[in-house]
C-alpha cells in the first residue's frame, strides 16, 4: 500500500461526508500538509499522508506545530483505517 492509495481513500471518504479534500501546495512555504480538508459546518483541518510506517520530515513536523499553534488540527494519516475515525472526530467538534 502506498501514499497515493491512502490519499485516494481520503478524498473519497471526505467527499462522502460532504466535504472537499483539496491538494495543498504552497511553493514559497515548504513542508505544508498534503491536503486541506473543508468539512461541513466550517470545519477546516489539514492532513499529511504517508505510506504505512513512514514519518514526517523535520520541516513537516515544524509546519504541523506551526499550524496547530494557530488553532488548526493537523492529522498524520498512514493507513486507510484511520480515515473514518478522523472524519468522525471532525464532525463531533
Amino acid at each position: 500500500m502506498n501514499e497515493k492509495y491512502i490519499e485516494q481513500k481520503l478524498r473519497l471518504a471526505v467527499k462522502a461526508a460532504g466535504g472537499l479534500a483539496l491538494k495543498f501546495v504552497s511553493p514559497a512555504f515548504n513542508g505544508v500538509p498534503d491536503r486541506i480538508l473543508l468539512m461541513p459546518d466550517g470545519h477546516i483541518v489539514f492532513a499529511e499522508l504517508k505510506a504505512p510506517g513512514k514519518k514526517m520530515r523535520p520541516i513537516q513536523e515544524r509546519r504541523k506545530k506551526q499550524l496547530e499553534s494557530l488553532g488548526f488540527k493537523v492529522y498524520l494519516i498512514d493507513s486507510p483505517e484511520q480515515i473514518g475515525g478522523m472524519i468522525d472526530e471532525i464532525q463531533r467538534t
